[in-house]
């Protein structure tokens, strides 16, 4: 199994906080997003051969846990791992830090499932992908399942 990757690296800006101070839930979510494409791409699902190959990713399920607050100038970092692959789904995390302090402040897990756009059903993702997922494999103990 391999260690989490890096999929993502950006900045909390004045406009991703709420009445709070502190960045609102949307842009965790958006930002987890960017992650997920960056994961996608690396096993070979990338927005260019999803749409030659008439192919797409749709989410089934997402769960976020919080633990610590982002405010406006903080960086951030989103490390992501392959939890399982199945025959048309795939299931993983994110996990989301303060780049100057290493905290952990989000994790996100996610089930997403392959579809063929045409048909509107889903599909077996490809051996080549399913290879690639297998490699980024990692055991994660995430917050639900404690």
């Amino acid at each position: 199994m391999s260690d989490l990757v890096e999929t993502y690296r950006g900045t909390v800006y004045p406009w991703h906080c709420d009445h709070m101070g502190h960045m609102n839930v949307m842009w965790y979510v958006g930002k987890f997003d960017e992650a997920t494409w960056q994961l996608f791409t690396m096993l070979g699902l990338s927005p260019a051969w999803l749409r030659e190959n008439r192919r797409g990713m749709v989410a089934l399920d997402q769960r976020i846990a919080y633990h610590r607050e982002l405010h406006a100038g903080d960086t951030v970092v989103v490390r992501s791992a392959v939890l399982e692959v199945r025959d048309k789904v795939i299931r993983f995390a994110h996990q989301m830090f303060n780049a100057a302090s290493g905290e952990l402040c989000a994790v996100t897990q996610l089930v997403g499932a392959h579809l063929d756009t045409e048909r509107r059903k889903t599909t077996p993702l490809p051996e080549e992908v399913r290879h690639r997922a297998l490699q980024r494999q990692a055991a994660l103990a995430l917050p639900w399942d404690a």
